[in-house]
């Protein structure tokens, strides 16, 4: 296949992506293997269009003040412990269980967004106690009460899945912000590409050191995925919140298909 046809498609899923706040690497990787790339390079590449779609993405959302940062850093910390700690145990559980139990997850995810109503913007209510971590937006209009208790496990065993099948994250950030967090539709998808942007940095320096970086497929791909940022990043603004919501949940129903399907076949 032509690499600037390849390039347009990784554009499209992009766009999808970036608006729901996925990462997107099951999608990437796939339109990537099917257009016969060796694996390691595909791998290598999805990484850094991952890392190019949710950085312009982010510059995008950021400059429209979407971007919950007091918020990004917290989950990001508590995402890199766990998916750190998850890729280093991968070795001793067998992976298609891992992705078994990933697929299920998401599918549940999937349902929760779907039965809950999500406004644009939310009324928050200060709560208090040691259990509780206030964190203001970044526009100091809104005060977000943070259940420790519920969202630090929670998002510890979920970056700890993620980190041992190897997936960005996205699809399990923007639920947490959204059901846990009260963080509005549209802030929650740009804090999750936020995150996305780190994670998939991370993963694409730990692959390009293993020699498997190609420049003449990575790039005019990542080319695709930052147009489709850009584009991505600037419907999500003007969509509302309950569409976002809906995609984000059709998207990951299908998601999570696709790695039952890996499981099985």
């Amino acid at each position: 296949m032509n690499i600037w046809l390849l390039a347009l498609i990784i554009l499209v899923i992009a766009i999808f992506m970036v608006m729901t706040g996925h990462g997107g690497g099951n999608f990437f990787i796939i339109a990537l293997v099917l257009a016969n790339i060796e694996m390691h390079v595909a791998a290598t590449s999805v990484q850094f269009i991952l890392f190019t779609a949710a950085l312009f993405a982010m510059l995008v959302f950021g400059r429209k003040k979407f971007v919950e940062w007091k918020l990004a850093i917290f989950m990001g910390i508590l995402i890199g412990i766990s998916a750190i700690t998850g890729g280093y145990f991968s070795r001793y559980i067998e992976g298609k269980w891992l992705k078994l139990i990933l697929s299920i997850l998401l599918f549940f995810l999937a349902i929760l967004m779907l039965k809950q109503p999500v406004k644009g913007n939310q009324k928050q209510t200060v709560k208090t106690g040691w259990n509780y971590l206030n964190i203001k937006s970044f526009d100091g209009t809104i005060s977000y009460s943070i259940n420790l208790l519920l969202v630090v496990p929670t998002v510890l065993i979920f970056g700890f899945v993620a980190g041992m099948v190897g997936i960005s994250g996205g699809s399990f950030m923007v639920p947490i912000l959204v059901l846990s967090c009260k963080v509005p539709m549209k802030n929650a998808v740009a804090t999750a590409s936020t995150l996305v942007s780190v994670s998939a940095l991370s993963g694409f320096v730990g692959h390009a050191a293993a020699g498997h970086f190609d420049y003449r497929i990575a790039v005019p791909l990542a080319i695709g995925g930052a147009i489709g940022g850009l584009i991505g990043g600037s419907i999500a603004i003007k969509t509302k919140p309950q569409v976002l919501k809906i995609l984000f949940a059709i998207t990951t129903l299908v998601a999570a298909i696709i790695m039952a399907y890996k499981v099985f076949y």
